[in-house]
């Protein structure tokens, strides 16, 4: 995994956890805040942490955000610092820009101003929950766009004992298969492209990119 350095500018709840995970997966991570406690909670956490107004494109110069590959936005409740913080570090040449929004006109309004990436967390979480409560076994949902999603699903007890090869997944169901997540001797393996002689095993989950129509046929199965 290539080691990228990240600002995360914004360290409430959706921030700190962006910024924990991300240190997690070994990236070299600034966390910014102009609330001294929230900083105060990632300390322990976060190695790189600057109590500042990021809505100061001087202060965020001096900082060292226009150094960084990515900066992630995740101020969605005030507007316009959202906006100004995003021009500050476009400015900057930051390579890439995830920003949090949460209402369509921020979102639209971040777009404009070149915003790489544009995260609706209540949103997103929303809609996992609602695919959740319609089909109980769905154990993960991505929207990638309008019609396009990836699902996570226990595997079919009619997938069970076949090789990919023989169940055909794009051919016969209009889907990729991304991974096969299995429990194994105790701990949960995950095998990313598996070949199409790997058979599928009881309790296997299968993560699946497809049209949201060929998804949700293959999600009825599942409740079957």
């Amino acid at each position: 995994m290539v080691k990228r350095k990240f600002a995360v500018i914004g360290l409430g709840r959706f921030g700190a956890a962006m910024a924990t995970t991300l240190i997690s997966l070994g990236q070299d991570v600034l966390g910014i805040d102009s609330d001294p406690d929230h900083v105060q909670e990632l300390s322990d956490v976060v190695p790189h942490l600057l109590v500042l107004n990021a809505s100061d494109p001087k202060a965020l110069r001096e900082a060292g955000v226009g150094d960084v590959d990515v900066a992630v936005i995740s101020i969605g409740a005030n507007v316009e610092a959202s906006l100004l913080i995003v021009m500050a570090v476009k400015e900057m040449g930051v390579k890439s820009i995830v920003a949090k929004s949460t209402t369509e006109v921020h979102g639209r309004i971040l777009e404009r101003l070149g915003v790489d990436r544009v995260i609706y967390p209540e949103r997103e979480a929303a809609t996992r929950m609602a695919h959740s409560l319609v089909v109980p076994n769905v154990i993960d949902y991505i929207s990638l766009s309008s019609d396009f999603s990836i699902i996570e699903i226990p595997a079919p007890a009619m997938f069970v004992g076949k090789s990919l090869r023989a169940i055909d997944l794009r051919a016969k169901y209009g889907l990729t298969l991304i991974a096969i997540k299995r429990h194994v001797d105790g701990r949960h393996t995950t095998s990313v492209s598996p070949s199409a002689d790997e058979v599928i095993q009881p309790g296997d989950s299968l993560a699946l990119v497809g049209s949201n129509k060929a998804l949700i046929a293959l999600e009825r199965l599942v409740i079957k």
